[in-house]
């Protein structure tokens, strides 16, 4: 893929003409007469649509010259910025990553304006060939499209490119050849009954307290008191941070009477720390193991 420079295009002087001049991925951009402010606000335009772009090769809409790789490029620094939760890159990073890779194989020097929904399907056989679940390559399809939609939103590519894609359809159960998944059955309850007693007990209690109120794993491992409104008989939990926020959706875990006697003991703390803290439960298993050991 092209190198992405962090320096900003310089304003200069071409002398032979008396113009401004800036070069903008290997091309000169003429400005207008040497030091005016017309030809300042024109450097500025450029400059200001080149970064927008994600510091992308500056082609016209209908242009054939920007590559897939360009656009891959482009799309990845724009993923880097757009799928981050709290500081920390999202899983989705990743996914477009494996997403982008068959791609990159096939058609990465190839004009991004002649990616249509046969090279969609050369990309997505490529996928089953390589042994990706069918609920997969429809993921990853869906991302492959998403960037050219991007593109298209950044006037790298016509509106037309993104728009066939989607004429392409997802694989569908029993009419293709890529392998399907075993679905995800919730753990049985005489497994877990046999693990609880081999665990710390916070473990235990977290596994017990997201058996009764159906917590996500990460929504146990975040609860704080300040998050827990106890004004009422059936207590509610609301989460920090949850698996849907970024749809704007509010996400409420009720806790009746069993769920709020294992917590009962948890809440006598800081309002803002951790129910369940690794440090706590570190502690308590030296000391146990201090006071289990048989040598000196």
């Amino acid at each position: 893929m092209p190198r992405l420079t962090n320096s900003l295009p310089k304003y200069r002087h071409h002398k032979a003409s008396g113009q401004a001049v800036v070069t903008i991925a290997g091309r000169d951009y003429y400005l207008g007469p040497y030091g005016t402010k017309t030809s300042k606000l024109e450097y500025d335009r450029l400059v200001a649509e080149w970064l927008a772009g994600g510091r992308m090769t500056h082609v016209s809409p209908m242009s054939g010259d920007i590559t897939v790789a360009e656009v891959m490029a482009g799309y990845l620094r724009f993923a880097k910025d757009r799928y981050v939760k709290n500081g920390l890159p999202t899983s989705e990073q990743d996914g477009i990553r494996a997403a982008l890779r068959p791609v990159k194989e096939l058609y990465s020097k190839q004009p991004a304006s002649t990616f249509g929904p046969l090279a969609l399907k050369a990309v997505r056989a490529r996928m089953v060939s390589a042994g990706m679940s069918r609920t997969t390559v429809n993921q990853n399809t869906g991302r492959i499209v998403r960037m050219f939609k991007w593109a298209a939103s950044e006037e790298l590519l016509p509106a037309v490119i993104p728009q066939s894609l989607l004429t392409v359809t997802g694989l569908r159960k029993g009419h293709t050849a890529a392998r399907e998944t075993a679905p995800i059955s919730p753990a049985k309850d005489v497994d877990i009954e046999a693990t609880l007693p081999l665990l710390s007990n916070i473990v235990a209690d977290m596994v017990r307290l997201q058996r009764l109120t159906g917590m996500r794993p990460g929504e146990v491992c975040i609860v704080r008191p300040v998050d827990i409104d106890r004004s009422a008989d059936v207590w509610t939990y609301r989460p920090e941070s949850h698996k849907t926020e970024h749809h704007e959706r509010d996400r409420i875990v009720y806790i009746g009477p069993q769920g709020q006697q294992i917590l009962a003991s948890y809440l006598l703390r800081d309002g803002s720390a951790y129910c369940f803290s690794p440090r706590e439960r570190e502690s308590l298993r030296n000391a146990s193991r201090r006071e289990n050991r048989k040598s000196p």
